[in-house]
């Protein structure tokens, strides 16, 4: 897989991506900030909807070791089998929050990860693309808008 530096206007499902933050700023503006995780969740739901999306919600993806069931991941939202979107209402996203993303990216074998914080007035969110995967060394692009 190619390397996507944080700067790089390349990257895969750039339209779709492009949309899914758009829908996104919309949920922010129409609901304000500070919520619990679920009504943002919800809310963007009825945007995917709206779009006509294909998307799942709270899609479960079972881990196994050794052909035995360890764990599952269960990211809000896969969108159209290419994007995986997940909602935070935290101070400011984190180290653990994009390594999880990293991990849901690896679970799926997908290659491309938005995490949108609702916390504040302003929407921040980040890209999250693998950009290596033997090791899934993980490029990010962090906003605040």
């Amino acid at each position: 897989m190619p390397d996507f530096p944080e700067t790089s206007d390349n990257f895969p499902h750039k339209d779709l991506c492009y949309e899914v933050v758009g829908c996104a700023f919309g949920v922010l503006g129409a609901l304000g900030h500070g919520f619990h995780e679920k009504p943002y969740e919800n809310a963007m739901a009825v945007e995917f909807r709206e779009k006509g999306w294909n998307f799942r919600q709270q899609p479960v993806y079972p881990l196994y070791h050794h052909g035995t069931l360890v764990g599952e991941y269960v990211p809000d939202f896969v969108v159209e089998d290419a994007i995986i979107v997940d909602v935070r209402v935290v101070e400011t996203i984190g180290t653990g929050d994009v390594g999880q993303m990293l991990n849901y990216l690896k679970v799926t074998n997908l290659s491309l990860g938005l995490l949108f914080n609702f916390q504040h007035s302003q929407l921040e969110w980040r890209r999250v693309i693998p950009s290596d995967v033997r090791n899934r060394k993980v490029s990010t692009t962090h906003s605040t808008i």
